[in-house]
Formats: C-alpha cells, structure tokens, sequence
C-alpha cells in the first residue's frame, strides 16, 4: 500500500499487479525540537550581519514581509520574534507594518492572516496585503542590467529596516525559494513579475530547479531586493512534513545561501532511470487549487532530466476546491489554458505575444502537456481539470489503467513522489 498526501489528509492506493514502483523522498533529517529556541539562537547568531536590534533605533519606521498562505512559513514563531527584536530596541508597535507578500495571488482573508501570524499579533499590529496591480502604492527603483522593470511596495522601500521571512526549498525559476524572493516577488510589482516571468526567463537554460549560479530569475531577485533596501532575513528549512529542520537568519544572500546549503543535502536524491509514470504528491495548502498544485507535476518536469520518459504520464492526485485558483494571476491561467486548442500553439502564440503575469503557469504546463499527459486525481473540480486540457479521475485505480491505456501497455514503471516539491530527483547515469 502506499500513501500519498491529499488535502489535509492522505490518500492511499495500491498499484495494479502489472505495475512495479519505486518511492522517492527527500532525505530524513531531526525536526528542530524548539522551534522557539532556534530561532532565537539564529537571531542572536545572525549570518553576515549584526544582531536585528543593533541595525534599528527609536524612532525608525520597520516594515517586515511575511509568506502569503501558499507558502508554509511558520509565520507564526518567525514575526512575533522579528518584532520583539526591534521592539527591545526602542521601535513602537505603531512604527510597525506587516506587509503580506501576495504577489499577484489574491489578497489573504482574515482567517488566513490569523493563522499566519496568529491573533494577538493581527489584533495589535498594522497588516497590510501588498497589491501589486495599483502603482499608487509602489516605487519604480528603474531596470536591472538586463531590462527587467523594478518595483516594490512602497511601505517597504520607505521603511528604515526592512526585513522578510520565508523558506527555503527547491523552486521552479529561483533554484530555490527564500532569500530576497519575499520580497522582490511577494512584494512587487506587476512589471517586475510580469518579466520575470515572461516567455524569455521561463525559457532561459539557466531558470531551472536547483539552480543558483548563472540563474537569471535568482540574479533578478537578489538585485531587486538590495534596490528595494532588504537588509535582514529569518529563513526556514521544513523536511517532507512541514517540520522546521533549520533556521537562519541574518543578510539576505548570506542567510539564503546557508540555508541552501542544507536544503541540498535533503532534498536532492539521485534516480537512476526515467520512468513511464510518476506519481506527484502535493497536499495542503498548494493544492486547493490547480494554479498552485500543478507546480508538483512541472517540477518533476523541469528537473535536471525529465523523471518521466519521451511520452510518459504524469499522475497528480489534488482537490482543488478553488479550481484554477481566485487570483487574478490564477484566472489568467485559467483563460489561457481554456481558450487555447493544443499546446504547441499556445507556447508559440505566448512566445511571440508574451504573456501578463499569472499567465507564466499556462506557458509551463503547456510546455509539460505537449509531451506528457496529465491526470488529475479527486478533483473536487473535474470540469476545470477538462477546461484546463488535464484529464480528471475519480480515483488512483482510474488513473492507473487511464495511463495504461495512453502507454498502450500495463507494464508500467511508476515513481511516486509522495513531496514533489520538497523532492529534487536528479537522474543519474547507471
């Protein structure tokens, strides 16, 4: 039997006997076992940068970035310690805003923020959602070297200290996520995302997993946040099950770097072949919908090597509640995929007009569904898994003999990735 997450929950399935599969998961590592503790310790040891309440002083207005709900930041123990630090120095509570990262996702609801920050924190502090469509509330900080068009919220460029939390793990255009990315992304604006994440950075060799050197979405990010003024960063490594393995803290390339260090030794595992089938596990919160859930399926796309071979099928066992997701990033997605009549010619339409941002998810999946079906298991939302050219199923044994039926045969090797992004396969040579 294997095990595979689903919602909140987990979904188990059992493969057919004409099927044999491997699993394959990031490596295991001892969860933190204080959290608390840890990131105390990191804030008293920062990384390339003095102590948080050194770089502040009474009077100084603090702006600190936080994860929006499609990022499983700890939030929760990352901003009550960033805003005791500065509060220890003299900084007032109302000198203090915290700006959630939203990027072009929809704003976050006050349960959401609640859950991020807790209670005590939203009752007492200013919390504001960044909106990275209104330019009344950016700063255009002018182009990077390569002409990418800079912006950020303007309460965090006008903040004496600005500071960011986030996580580190393997992500599909900055190698990996954390560092400036809170809030050159979450807290920028539509121009900046849009070419970013336009046809020729997505296309780039460089804009891969894993990647950091020579990435030209990771370089973008590190020069948007130093223009933006981003000094202090409290970053997290989280194992398979969400749990705080490492906590950094500190300059912003400096912290991101360390904490890259250890997310390699977790999460990047060696396979020895590619396969008919994979199995990509996502769960709670990024598959409420499949703007967000779609990223397990591409990941294992985008890998150094494709996990699936020339025409093989991809299995992604999500709810969707949401469908293609409530954002205006997501309904672009949507309307991409839905009007479009094959793949091809939606990658060349999007090449040769570009694409406004959210869009970027149409540009990959169709890179991913050009070559490789994919089925969408349990979605509470079938019709949108049609409209967005994905073939829904009611169950695994469903998909199973769907793959089967693609494949022309039912002897198929399968890997199941139960954390698909939390799991980098590198295919190596036998």
């Amino acid at each position: 039997m294997h095990r595979i997450p689903y919602g909140k929950t987990s979904l188990e399935f059992s493969l057919p006997e004409s099927m044999r599969a491997d699993t394959v998961k990031a490596r295991e590592a001892a969860p933190l076992p204080d959290l608390g503790k840890a990131v105390q310790s990191a804030l008293a040891n920062p990384v390339g940068s003095r102590p948080l309440r050194e770089l502040v002083k009474p009077g100084d207005r603090v702006c600190i970035v936080f994860t929006d709900m499609t990022r499983s930041s700890p939030d929760h123990v990352l901003v009550p310690a960033l805003l005791k630090e500065v509060e220890s120095a003299g900084v007032t509570r109302q000198s203090i805003t915290l700006l959630c990262g939203t990027g072009l996702h929809r704003p976050s609801t006050g349960e959401e923020k609640a859950a991020k920050l807790g209670q005590e924190v939203l009752r007492q502090y200013r919390v504001v959602d960044h909106d990275a469509r209104d330019p009344h509330t950016l700063v255009d900080l002018g182009k990077t070297g390569s002409g990418i068009p800079l912006s950020v919220n303007r309460l965090a460029f006008e903040a004496d200290l600005l500071m960011a939390t986030g996580i580190v793990e393997p992500h599909q255009y900055a190698g990996y996520s954390g560092g400036g990315k809170t809030v050159a992304i979450g807290a920028g604006g539509e121009p900046l995302i849009t070419s970013t994440h336009g046809p020729k950075m997505v296309d780039h060799p460089g804009t891969r997993l894993g990647k950091i050197a020579g990435n030209p979405f990771r370089l973008a990010v590190n020069e948007a946040a130093r223009l933006a003024g981003l000094r202090f960063v409290i970053n997290v490594v989280q194992d398979e099950e969400k749990r705080p393995i490492a906590v950094f803290a500190g300059e912003t390339e400096a912290a991101f770097e360390t904490c890259v260090e250890t997310a390699r030794r977790l999460f990047e595992i060696p396979i020895f072949r590619q396969y008919d089938v994979a199995v990509a596990g996502v769960g709670y919160p990024k598959d409420v919908n499949l703007y967000q859930a779609s990223r397990a399926v591409s990941y294992l796309f985008f890998a150094p090597t494709c996990v699936v071979k020339e025409g093989g099928v991809f299995i992604l066992p999500a709810t969707t509640p949401e469908g293609a997701g409530d954002g205006p990033g997501e309904r672009r997605f949507f309307e991409k995929m839905r009007s479009s009549t094959d793949m091809t010619s939606l990658l060349a339409q999007l090449r040769r007009t570009g694409y406004p941002p959210g869009a970027q998810r149409a540009f990959i999946m169709a890179k991913v569904l050009e070559k490789h079906p994919v089925i969408v298991v349990g979605s509470e939302t079938p019709e949108v898994v049609r409209q967005l050219k994905m073939i829904p199923a009611s169950d695994m044994d469903e998909a199973f003999r769907t793959a089967a039926a693609l494949m022309g045969r039912n002897d198929l090797d399968v890997l199941i990735v139960p954390h698909a992004l939390l799991t980098l396969p590198i295919v190596k040579q036998v």
